[in-house]
């Protein structure tokens, strides 16, 4: 019923499973396994990236599993997990400086959506807290 009326899926409130999806998922991004991504994102996933994300070479809007794995496939070497404004995400930082905040939304065991912000007036308004020590 949520997605005919084009709301998001409900986040899930387990913060500690939802940190294994994320960290499974990042270790799957780091490590260009393909499989390992698809196991962790709905078929029917869906990337959006502002456009400073764009800038830095995102496309605007990424739909669907394999699509998503292949994006992400090798990437993730400067991704932490992180809260962001308590709910599970993803802080990217170059340099010592945070870049890219992704925002995930998880829909049973696997992330359905994530919102890449890399405009740094947009990041400065997020609460960030990393919790990888990678």
């Amino acid at each position: 019923r949520r997605r005919v009326q084009g709301a998001p899926p409900a986040p899930d409130p387990d913060l500690g499973r939802q940190r294994g999806i994320v960290e499974a998922f990042l270790a799957a991004s780091r490590n260009g396994d393909f499989e390992g991504l698809l196991a962790v994102l709905a078929p029917d996933v869906v990337v959006r990236a502002d456009q400073a994300a764009q800038r830095l070479g995102s496309l605007p809007v990424i739909r669907g599993a394999a699509a998503v794995a292949e994006s992400f496939k090798g990437r993730a070497q400067a991704a932490k997990t992180a809260l962001v404004d308590g709910e599970i995400g993803v802080a990217v930082i170059l340099g010592g400086t945070l870049r890219v905040v992704l925002r995930v939304t998880i829909a049973g065991d696997r992330i359905a959506a994530i919102d890449a912000t890399a405009e740094p007036t947009q990041i400065e308004t997020f609460d960030v807290e990393v919790l990888d020590r990678n």
